[in-house]
């Protein structure tokens, strides 16, 4: 018996990345509409190809989260959008509801932070149920295990790739559990998250393949196991590293009203779905929705389908 699948969607991501992707496009009242045309697009291909039993949609809230309470320039240097994607949210949570998708989103918290504890809670409690979290970016990556995958846009909003274990050590030489280790090290620019000045991702990957984890680095680096600039890089931001470290976690533990139950698809009928799709002049989207009630894909299809493209960005 093939598992249930429960599909677990990076709203915020999934819009910003399509809001930059597709052209301007407005509305007949002049609105604009490219990142929600964008996000629905996608929202459409995960109903039809992977087909899941069990679907919730993540969203950030505007509120600063104790990331940026423990390091205010969290995120600093991220340069703010413009209005028009953010005028794009609302229309999109609109079509969320509208297709019966349960939305999660929580004060002090991120997207990234619900997606986690989402996932881990489900794999928790169903021992026969399957996780992918669709997204944007790669920041989930460490959420991956044998039973949670990760399938991301690789350019635009076209392409996309499925990340396991394997393709996560093809790609980084780690485990997933590995990357917040890995992330002390190099940083992240995008979130302001500094990690050891002048180590690289090369260096990085390599200090956390040979050690396992910054605890075991840090105690060769006590030892005096190796010299040179790059023990001097270390030593001189040990708690820097640790602090990046923790920035990057990802939690799993956050309380949510959330019961595996409570997220089950069940495609409302199209007569219910066909106002909001005319008000957005949404046509050609509205003619991809005839696939969803098509057969269930079977295993090795949907293999093929979700492995389309090579890893990397």
């Amino acid at each position: 018996m093939e598992k249930q699948l429960f599909v677990i969607i990076d709203g915020n991501a999934l819009i910003h990345r399509a809001f930059h992707a597709l052209p301007g496009l407005t509305n007949s009242n002049g609105q604009m509409t490219n990142a929600v045309y964008g996000f629905v697009s996608v929202l459409i291909r995960i109903l039809r190809e992977l087909k899941p039993q069990y679907i919730a949609c993540c969203f950030d809230l505007a509120a600063p989260t104790f990331r940026h309470e423990v390091y205010q320039a969290y995120k600093a240097t991220r340069k703010k959008g413009p209005q028009e994607l953010y005028d794009q949210l609302e229309p999109a949570k609109d079509f969320v509801r509208a297709f019966n998708i349960k939305i999660f989103e929580q004060a002090g918290f991120e997207a990234d932070d619900l997606i986690g504890s989402l996932a881990s809670q489900a794999s928790i409690e169903n021992s026969d149920l399957e996780t992918i979290i669709v997204t944007g970016d790669l920041d989930t990556l460490q959420l991956v295990t044998d039973k949670i995958k990760v399938w991301a846009l690789k350019t635009g909003i076209k392409e996309m790739f499925l990340y396991d274990l394997e393709k996560i050590k093809e790609r980084f030489g780690l485990d997933s559990i590995q990357l917040p280790d890995y992330k002390g090290l190099k940083g992240d620019p995008s979130d302001n998250i500094i990690g050891v000045p002048g180590i690289g991702e090369k260096t990085a990957s390599q200090l956390i393949q040979k050690y396992g984890s910054l605890e075991r680095l840090y105690e060769a680096v006590a030892n005096s196991e190796f010299s040179g600039r790059v023990y001097d890089l270390l030593n001189q931001n040990k708690d820097q590293a640790f602090f990046s470290r923790d920035l990057s976690l990802i939690k799993k533990d956050i309380s949510l009203d959330f019961k595996i139950e409570n997220v089950k698809f069940e495609l409302p009928s199209f007569e219910n779905l066909k106002d909001i799709f005319e008000k957005y002049g949404f046509r050609s989207l509205w003619l991809r929705l005839e696939g969803i009630n098509a057969e269930p894909i079977q295993k090795e299809q949907k293999k093929q389908i979700i492995n389309t493209s090579l890893p990397g960005f």
